[in-house]
């Protein structure tokens, strides 16, 4: 099982009172699994995610990632956890507007380079349509230009989870079925994918839809077909 996450609860305090983001959330991933969580705006969507990436701590519950608690681990340990199983994906990009395509690609490999970093950098940045933007800086881009460059930078170490936060929730049509194809394509590839997003576009690319509504899940579904 690739997540494994059980009865996960976490609240964030505010100064006009608290709020209870997720409530004895429960979610497993199988390998070679694309699921979407849905939900509107407040759900606990990102909250989930950023729990099972390994970046927030919950308040009650357990996670596993590839096998892993990665909140057993030390922060150094956890980061390098972090760099060789996942590959995050987010709405507004994270992309450093100072570095070209290829450095922002080549980001990812900080915490784990390996002899073919190089080689694998230059063949997503041409597998994506960006050979000819290599060199360019974000405020040289299209939307979907900046998006396909994060995209790369998250598959860059060859992860075994990708977790997407409102991947097409800034890009068109066009761009969005093209960044939602090619996540598709990787659950095909001893890899899941997890998705959360409020888009019901999405779902034709899932294999299983979860509904999260004020930080619980209200129900599953299977999806009919991948769109190819």
């Amino acid at each position: 099982m690739m997540i494994d996450a059980r009865n996960l609860s976490k609240r964030y305090s505010r100064p006009e009172g608290d709020v209870q983001a997720l409530s004895d959330v429960s979610l497993a991933v199988d390998e070679n699994e694309f699921v979407v969580v849905r939900g509107p705006s407040g759900s606990g969507k990102s909250t989930l995610l950023m729990v099972i990436g390994g970046l927030l701590t919950p308040d009650s519950g357990r996670v596993t990632v590839c096998g892993d608690d990665p909140y057993a681990l030390s922060p150094d340990r956890r980061a390098r956890f972090r760099a060789k199983n996942i590959g995050f994906v987010f709405q507004q990009f994270h992309i450093v507007p100072y570095l070209t395509v290829r450095d922002n690609v080549l980001s990812a490999s900080m915490a784990l380079r390996t002899e073919d970093t190089e080689q694998r950098a230059t063949e997503l940045i041409e597998r994506f349509g960006l050979a000819d933007r290599s060199g360019h800086v974000p405020g040289e881009l299209s939307t979907g230009e900046r998006q396909r460059t994060a995209l790369a930078r998250a598959i860059l170490n060859d992860p075994r989870l990708i977790l997407a936060d409102e991947p097409t929730g800034n890009l068109d049509e066009a761009n969005g079925r093209l960044v939602l194809s090619s996540l598709a394509e990787l659950a095909t590839r001893n890899r899941s994918v997890l998705v959360v997003t409020h888009d019901p576009a999405v779902e034709e690319f899932a294999h299983r839809t979860v509904c999260l509504e004020a930080g619980r899940i209200t129900g599953s579904s299977e999806s009919v077909k991948i769109q190819e």
